[in-house]
């Protein structure tokens, strides 16, 4: 089962409603007990970094998703999903992440003709090609709405850069962990096709 963590920050039926397009059935939830018994996770959102951990710790929800990314479990972030999953976030503040991966996130320094949010389609351009991405080719166009990107400290975890303004992280993938900064159920054909490959991940 597909176990989708609910929050109350972004639109989880659309997450759903993609995996059930793909032909999988996905499961939205606010339990501990459940998400602690998922085989696989995904956890979505659209929001501040900083009160979106926080309602996480509220929920008691901070320990299940952890337990089960270190024990094997294959997990999802989506767009606030990845942002959550650093050290902290500087976004309205400075906020605490989930320390999962080791890095911060940061707000667009962009030159003159840009615009924050960065908001729309890029390219992929792969540094590293998870499994979640079989068959999707380089130069993919992904759908994206973000004002904040993560910096890992450790490039080695940054699975696609897209470019605007500059080069930025916008997916990583550390073992049986995958997240992506743009929204794969608002990216069409090849969105579906990433959703398709998690949910039937080994």
């Amino acid at each position: 089962m597909i176990t989708i963590v609910d929050y109350q920050m972004g639109n989880l039926r659309s997450v759903q409603k993609a995996f059930e397009r793909t032909g999988h059935e996905a499961h939205i939830t606010s339990d501990p007990q459940e998400i602690a018994a998922a085989t696989k996770l995904v956890l979505p959102g659209v929001g501040a970094c900083g009160d979106a951990v926080d309602e996480l710790r509220r929920r008691d929800l901070v320990s299940p998703i952890k337990d089960q990314i270190d024990s094997g479990t294959p997990f999802l972030g989506i767009c606030l999903g990845l942002q959550m999953l650093f050290d902290v976030s500087y976004e309205g503040g400075e906020h605490e992440g989930l320390g999962i991966l080791p890095g911060e996130v940061v707000k667009f320094d962009l030159p003159h003709g840009y615009k924050v949010p960065h908001m729309g389609w890029n390219q992929a351009k792969f540094l590293h090609k998870p499994p979640i991405f079989e068959g999707i080719d380089e130069g993919t166009y992904f759908y994206f709405v973000h004002s904040y990107y993560v910096v890992p400290k450790d490039q080695d975890v940054v699975a696609i850069e897209a470019d605007y303004g500059g080069p930025f992280c916008a997916a990583v993938w550390k073992d049986n962990l995958y997240a992506t900064q743009f929204h794969p159920e608002k990216s069409q054909d090849a969105g579906l096709a990433v959703l398709k490959n998690f949910a039937e991940l080994a």
